[in-house]
C-alpha cells in the first residue's frame, strides 16, 4: 500500500506554515493547498505529501512520542541546509548534520509543534 501523506497537528497554524514553507522548499517541494484549517506541501516528482492541520476535534494538537517523518535528500548539503532552514524557522535541534553508525548521513529537528522530523541521505562511495 503506497504512502499519500503525512498529517501533522499544529497549536498555530500561521507559525507552522512558515517553518514547513522553509524547510519544504529546500526539498523543492511547495504548498499544495491552504485552507482555515489545514495546509499542504507536494513535490513536484510526486511521492508522500505533507500537512499541518488544526486538530479536527478543537483539542490541544500533540506530538507522538516515537514518531518522526524522515524525508531523504540529494546529498549531505541539503540535509544541512534542510536542519539550518528548521532552526531559522522556529524548529529545534534533535540532532545536528552528520554521519550516523548505520552509514546514512543524517539531521534530526522538530518543527514548532514538537513534532520529530529527518533529513538524511546515504553518502556517496568514497
Amino acid at each position: 500500500m503506497p504512502l499519500a501523506h503525512v498529517t501533522y497537528g499544529t497549536v498555530d497554524l500561521e507559525r507552522a506554515a512558515k517553518f514547513y514553507d522553509a524547510v519544504i522548499a529546500e526539498f523543492g517541494g511547495s504548498r499544495s493547498f491552504a485552507r482555515d484549517t489545514a495546509i499542504g506541501w507536494a513535490f513536484a516528482e510526486g511521492g508522500p505529501s505533507i500537512g499541518i492541520c488544526l486538530p479536527f476535534d478543537q483539542q490541544p494538537a500533540t506530538q507522538g512520542n516515537g514518531t518522526m517523518f524522515a524525508i531523504m535528500a540529494r546529498d549531505e548539503d541539503q540535509v544541512r541546509r534542510v536542519h539550518a532552514a528548521a532552526l531559522a524557522n522556529g524548529g529545534s535541534c534533535e540532532g545536528a548534520p552528520g554521519l550516523r553508525a548505520n552509514g546514512f548521513y543524517a539531521a534530526y529537528y522538530r518543527d514548532p509543534d514538537g513534532n520529530k522530523l529527518n533529513a538524511f541521505c546515504v553518502p556517496a562511495a568514497g
